[in-house]
């Protein structure tokens, strides 16, 4: 049986992370230290520069973007930014944020399988994002898609850049992995 955003949304899940991709809900584990911490010091220098620079809104692992209709597909990266005249239009609104993210962050955790990784990058530049980082703590690296054509894999001694999305944003890739593990 296929479920609609709105169904998910009135859905009572308490503490249990979903997403819903073409009509189907899909439990996701919670994420393990070391994918938490990635997330928040990726999210926090995004949040740090947007806010400094007035370009946009960073959203949080629970927020969802209705990324497809009929059927509904609702992914939650775990960064997101949207830029500012976006962002603005969904202000006052409840619900999903309708629409992909201008840039949607995934960090990579041990149970995830290449597939279903490839499957989130696909469905946010399908739907039209700008940008996605696929961030793989293990191996410290950041894969950046601007498209399917246009692959980019950062290492450590890298830079981070945020191109026309979040212009000026540059970071060493070192930064966002934190203490040496």
């Amino acid at each position: 049986m296929t479920i609609t955003a709105e169904e998910l949304e009135r859905m009572t899940l308490g503490e249990q992370r979903v997403e819903l991709v073409r009509g189907e809900v899909i439990t996701m584990a919670p994420a393990g230290a070391e994918h938490g911490e990635t997330a928040m010091n990726l999210g926090a220098l995004i949040h740090s520069f947007a806010r400094a620079h007035g370009a946009g809104v960073t959203y949080a692992a629970e927020t969802g973007f209705v990324l497809a209709r009929n059927p509904d597909t609702v992914r939650a990266p775990d960064v997101a930014f949207v830029a500012a005249e976006r962002a603005a239009q969904q202000r006052g609104r409840t619900g999903f944020f309708e629409g992909a993210p201008d840039l949607a962050v995934e960090v990579v955790s041990p149970h995830d399988t290449a597939e279903e990784v490839e499957a989130k990058v696909l469905d946010y530049l399908e739907a039209g994002a700008r940008m996605v980082w696929i961030v793989r703590p293990r191996t410290r690296t950041v894969t950046v898609y601007r498209s399917l054509r246009e692959v980019q894999v950062l290492r450590p001694g890298d830079v981070l850049e945020g191109g026309d999305v979040l212009p000026g944003f540059a970071v060493p890739v070192e930064t966002i992995f934190g203490s040496e593990r």
